[in-house]
Order: C-alpha cells, then structure tokens, then sequence
C-alpha cells in the first residue's frame, strides 16, 4: 500500500436500517449503493466488510448495516456531497427528522486532509471531517478495517486509536 494514500483517503460512510423499495433489504441497499456511485464516477479502491450496529443515538429503531469505502473522485467536496446526496434521493431517502430511521445514509467522512468547519452563513454547510466519525464505532470499525493508518487531519489520531477510545455502550457486530 502506498505510504502516502492514508492521509490523501476519500471516505464514505454507507448505512441503513430500513428496507428500500427497489433494493430490498438494508445490506442489499448498502450493497447497490457502493455500486450506483462506482456508476456514477467514483472509483471505489477498497471497501470494508459490513457491521450491524444498534442505532446511535439509542433509539428502538431497527439496527443498522454500516460500512466505508474509500474512492477515489475529481468532484469537489461539495460535488461529492451533492451526488451523495442525490444517491440518497434516488434510493427513497427522505429527511425530516435527524437520527430517523432511513433507506440510505451516505456521509462524507473525510476528504484527504481537507478540514472544513462549516463556517459561514450557508444552512447546509460542508464540515470536513465528519464531525461525529470519532464518536461512533459503525465508521470506525470498518474504517480501521481498511485504513488503518489513516489518521484524523484535526486531531491527528489513528483509526486503531480512536477505535479503542470509543465510549462504551455501541453495539455492532462484523457480518460475515
């Protein structure tokens, strides 16, 4: 693996915990995601295995499948968000309410070393890196799965040391 290619790693964050429509169930869903954006251009260069994790925040929504892919893209931050976004749409994703239960959940987790504080008078603004992934094993377990050497650009930890800080109480389990 190059050296380099850590720091410089376009992570997506993949999840679900609702059956889509017209993919079915919440891993398949995850599963035709990562495929619907190698469609639409991104070149996905590695992808974790799939967790199921219990909902966080606690809630008595059903448990979710999460994953990561890292990719590859010459969109923006703000392109890629957008096709995130968009993706999430085409699948059925509808938002109303934050932590809902959903048919898809695609975030940007991290752009390369990009930091972005969504400051400024956008309502929808772009904060890079994702400002929770420290907090939640379902992205730091799958991330530390396929980076990791990857370190956080604000904080400068590792994948394998945020992972052994989460706090306790996350519930997820590798899929097989």
């Amino acid at each position: 693996m190059n050296s380099l290619r850590p720091k410089g790693a376009i992570i997506v964050g993949i999840g679900a915990n609702l059956a889509s429509p017209e993919h079915g169930a919440p891993g398949d869903a995850c599963i035709a995601a990562v495929q619907a954006l190698a469609e639409a251009g991104l070149t996905v260069i590695q992808q974790s295995p799939w967790y199921e994790s219990a909902p966080v925040p606690v809630s008595d929504q059903p448990w979710y499948v999460n994953g990561v892919i890292e990719v590859q893209t010459s969109l923006s931050p703000k392109d890629l968000m957008g096709l995130l976004a968009a993706t999430e749409q085409r699948f059925g994703r509808i938002r109303t309410v934050r932590n809902e239960a959903r048919v898809l959940d695609l975030d940007l987790i991290a752009y390369g070393e990009r930091v972005e504080t969504g400051d400024g008078e956008e309502t929808q603004a772009l904060v890079i890196p994702h400002p929770r992934l420290h907090q939640r094993a379902f992205v730091l377990l799958p991330l530390a799965d396929i980076l990791p050497d990857w370190r956080h650009p604000v904080t400068g930890l590792g994948a394998v040391e945020m992972t052994a800080a989460l706090p306790d109480g996350q519930e997820i389990r590798k899929l097989v």
